[in-house]
């Protein structure tokens, strides 16, 4: 097959997925805290790394709530 014919395959909602909301192709979002007013905002991937508050480009990642433990031998 040449590059030319090519052509990406498309999103298409299946039957049984009907019912749900397919809008939200981004995925999930990650929460991220302003490094300059701490902010707490959400991000989702393609969007612009800059806090909606002040535009400050420095966002830090905010730990996991969840449990954390490792097996040290």
């Amino acid at each position: 097959m040449s590059r030319e014919a090519y052509a990406p395959p498309t999103l298409q909602p299946s039957s049984s997925n009907a019912n749900t909301n397919t809008t939200d192709i981004a995925g999930p979002s990650t929460p991220y805290e302003c490094g300059e007013c701490s902010a707490k905002l959400q991000l989702k991937k393609g969007d612009a790394i800059r806090c909606k508050e002040c535009g400050h480009r420095v966002l830090l990642k905010t730990r996991t709530k969840r449990m954390v433990q490792f097996e040290a031998r």
